[in-house]
Formats: structure tokens, sequence, C-alpha cells
């Protein structure tokens, strides 16, 4: 897909650059209390070897500075400080090191707190995401039936005011659980501001209900070059996340690296179990780099012919499993060596075009 993005100034988040061209940056939240760093630097680890750009946490009070700032030392991805109410945290997030936080300045109070706030970034070389909600919008504005236009008024008197102190390494974010608000007030915003935004439904719900509005919202605007960073909010695993945002950049042509997956649903016809396969190598699939394309079909019918373009694909055929390139058929296994034989070829396939 031949997609223009819609220029905006570059914003840096320690090493991540977004806005002005750059990849669009994938990122999640983490989803529990920070009991042991050194897990969570693993877990972290784990998440950017499957495409996790940023990663945020919520900062609830001082005793989470300490552990926060080692797990920034050893991350091989940006922090993001998630503050609410109480600036002191805001400033002793930057003062660790932590290169990103995220607050509504509705909820900081007093504009002196705010200043102080963006004056440390400034010292710190840090970056700010202004990040408002429709659902928890400020007193005077709840009673407004149009949200878009709430939030783009109140979003425009937060810009001022960090424009006012010449604060230019900004984010903004403005999100509704309804994804026609998401839709709307963001298309609007970058129409007029040349600030990278962040996008994503929030409270969007489980799997299948999130990934449908963040396609249905996020899709329409990254179509119009708009968007620089996302979340796929999902109650649910936060791996999902981001296999779900890497999925909808991929679909969309932003990304043209990793594994693009074609498997068709169980039927009648059968001869092998694709929902099984799939689960059993899914791991491995989201690590990959490279650009290929691997098939996994139930039988004879769906195989070689409909998936002939796949770099590598496997499917049943009565009691054997066969497994294909380019549609042509070069190995009959055992179902129960097929996992086995089938990721022998695979990393054949990634270190050709590695040496390539």
């Amino acid at each position: 897909m031949d997609m223009k993005r819609k220029k905006t100034r570059e914003v840096h988040i320690g090493a991540l650059k977004i806005g002005n061209n750059n990849r669009i940056a994938i990122q999640t939240m983490w989803d529990r209390a920070i009991s042991n760093p050194q897990e969570v630097i693993r877990s972290i680890y784990d998440l950017a070897s499957i495409g996790c750009d940023l990663i945020r946490f919520s900062v609830e009070n001082a005793d989470a500075l300490t552990p926060l700032g080692i797990i920034q030392e050893h991350s091989p991805i940006p922090l993001v400080a998630d503050i609410h109410f109480d600036h002191k945290l805001a400033i002793g997030s930057l003062e660790i090191g932590i290169p990103k936080i995220r607050i509504n300045p509705g909820n900081i109070g007093a504009i002196w707190k705010v200043e102080e706030i963006i004056k440390s970034a400034k010292d710190h070389d840090s970056a700010i995401r202004i990040g408002i909600n429709g659902g928890s919008l400020p007193v005077a504005y709840r009673k407004i039936d149009d949200r878009v236009k709430g939030m783009l008024e109140i979003i425009d008197s937060y810009i001022d005011m960090f424009d006012k102190r010449d604060f230019m390494n900004l984010v903004v974010s403005m999100k509704d659980s309804d994804p026609h608000v998401c839709y709307e007030v963001n298309r609007i915003f970058a129409d007029k501001y040349d600030i990278p935004l962040h996008l994503g439904v929030t409270e969007a719900g489980p799997l299948i209900p999130s990934i449908t509005k963040s396609t249905l919202a996020l899709g329409k605007l990254i179509e119009q070059g708009i968007g620089d960073t996302l979340r796929i909010s999902i109650t649910g695993p936060v791996r999902d996340e981001i296999v779900a945002g890497k999925e909808l950049l991929k679909a969309l042509g932003c990304y043209d690296d990793g594994i693009r997956t074609i498997s068709c649903p169980k039927c009648g016809r059968a001869g092998f179990n694709t929902h099984k396969f799939i689960e059993e190598i899914k791991d491995e699939l989201e690590k990959v780099k490279e650009n290929i394309t691997i098939a996994v079909m139930g039988c004879a019918v769906n195989g070689p012919g409909e998936a002939s373009h796949a770099d590598l694909g496997i499917t049943g055929l009565g009691n054997e499993v066969v497994i294909f390139k380019q549609g042509k058929i070069f190995s009959r296994v055992s179902k129960e060596d097929a996992k086995k034989n089938f990721l022998q070829e695979l990393n054949r396939i990634i270190d050709e075009k590695t040496d390539n």
C-alpha cells in the first residue's frame, strides 16, 4: 500500500525517535505491581523480541521510583512513567532517567506544578505525552454532548500551555472507548497540529472486541497517514497487544517484516489440525524478523494450490503431513514430526534471507 505519512515534528524518547516519518512505534503497558525488577527486565526483553518499542508503567507512589530506575537502566527499550495527580512523582521519574512521562495536566493541579514538570523534562531532555480520555474529562466538559469538541478544546488549552514554555518534545493522545470518537478527534487534531500522535481506543475490552474497535478507528487514521505510535488495549495478555499492533501495521502496509500467516479454519475435509499447529508454533513465529509468508492449511484442497505464493506451507494429506514451498511439495512427514520438520525448514529460509 502506498501510504504517505503526515509530516510531524520529530520527538525523541531516549534512543527511540517517533514522528517525522519514523517507523510507527508499538507500545503496551505493564499490567501489575513491580515486585521483582529482574523478572520485569526479563519480560521486557521478551516483549522487545516480538516487536514492542515502548512500555509504560503506572507510578502510584515514591516507592515505585527506585525499582523503575533499575528497570530503565537495564531495559532494551525506553520506559514511560504514567503519572496522575502528583507532580513530584513526575519530576522524580524524570530524575531517575525515565525518558518519557505521560500526564494529564488537568489532574496535576496548579499551573506552577505543570511548569515544574516541563522544566524538569527540559533539564533531563525527556519527552512528555499529554494524555486525555473522553470518559474522564474535567467537570465543566462532562455535560457537553459533543465529546470530540470538548476533547479538542481541552487539548488546545494544554498545548498552548506547553507552547508558551517552549516545550517541543511533546506527544499527544486523545482516547475514548467509542472508536468513532477516537477517529474523529484525532483526524481533526492532525489537520491542525504537527505534534506526533499516540493512537489507541481505551477500555476496548477483550481480544476480539478490542481488535475490532481498534482496527476500525486506528486503521482509518493510519491509512490517512495519521499516527506515530499506537497501543491496542486488550483485556488479556500483554503479548497479545504487541502481536495485534504488528498485525494491524503489516496489514496496512506499514511494516514489511515478520511472518505473514495464511491459515484456513476447520471444516469437514480437514486432515490436519491447523488450530493446534498454529498454537504450537506461535511463540517461534512472533520472534521472526524476516519477511516470510507461511501457510498452515487443513487439507489438500486448500493446500499447495490456494497457498502457492507462500514461502513455506504445511497441510494434511491422508495420514501424512505435506510440507511445501511456493506451491511445490518437497517433504512428506508423519503428524508427530510435523512441527520439528516445519520449523527446521523455516529456520533454513531465515538463514538464507539473512545471508542475502
